[in-house]
């Protein structure tokens, strides 16, 4: 399914919520040591629109949909603003034993809080991960039903769906941080164009498109990455999961008020 679309309009604020997936986690920094992510780069594209544009980031890493739903959501609608995109649910699915009915429930009502502001709502499906994540497959059941669940609230007035999981491009690493889990600078520079198309911009390019072939990695340098990706992502995940922990606890958000962006 592709991108739902609309008539495109200008927007003057836009608040994001969500996980490390909007935070924006890679290693592209902005001046001031925050991550410069999709959410950013709309915002950066819509701020050259309008002279009095406003946003602000509520996402913080590591947070679950119920998380979102008890912290952010009340913030976010009290803002008022004209556009904003929600994430989130990932998280959840990556535990075991995950309850999908709560997580669409509650996905839902915040998509349903947002839009009786009156703002527009953008949605994601997730990308496919079977093709570039170990035991991918495991996770493949909850993230078929998430995308049906998200392209149904598409079908409401006011919002919009982008839908990664029908791009292939995803299934090139190098749309991918080492830790396998968020995006590189160029994976956000996508995601940040199929923002833009789907609140109706003219496209500045093809976000689906695949990279220039490359070639594949060695076996010795895929073993090595293996390697640094079990030591250095994979055990410190599985530690926190152990121990109740997230890499969110205590971390505020990075643009919790609605402020003038250039």
């Amino acid at each position: 399914m592709p991108t739902t679309s609309r008539s495109y309009t200008s927007y003057t604020s836009y608040v994001a919520i969500g996980d490390s997936f909007t935070e924006g986690m890679c290693d592209d920094l902005h001046p001031d040591g925050h991550y410069r992510g999709w959410a950013d780069r709309v915002a950066a594209a819509l701020a050259g629109e309008a002279d009095d544009f406003r946003y602000a980031n509520l996402a913080v890493r590591g947070k679950l949909i119920g998380q979102i739903h008890d912290e952010q959501l009340a913030t976010a609608a009290a803002m008022g603003a004209e556009l904003v995109t929600l994430a989130g649910g990932l998280n959840d699915v990556l535990r075991p034993g995950c309850d999908i009915d709560r997580v669409e429930r509650l996905l839902g009502r915040c998509a349903e809080e947002l839009r009786a502001t009156g703002a527009t709502v953008v949605l994601f499906t997730s990308t496919d991960p079977t093709r570039r994540m170990a035991g991918g497959s495991r996770l493949l059941p909850a993230i078929l039903r998430m995308k049906a669940f998200v392209q149904e609230l598409g079908q409401q007035d006011g919002v919009a769906v982008v839908d990664l999981f029908s791009a292939p491009c995803f299934d090139d690493r190098r749309l991918w941080a080492e830790d396998r889990l968020h995006l590189s600078p160029e994976g956000h520079r996508r995601v940040a164009e199929g923002v833009l198309e789907a609140l109706g911009r003219p496209a500045a390019f093809d976000w689906r498109a695949p990279l220039p072939a490359a070639a594949p990695p060695g076996r010795a340098e895929k073993l090595r990455s293996d390697a640094r990706w079990l030591g250095t992502h994979l055990g410190p995940w599985i530690g926190r999961r152990l121990t109740g922990r997230s890499s969110g606890d205590g971390r505020p958000p990075k643009r919790p008020e609605l402020l003038p962006y250039r």
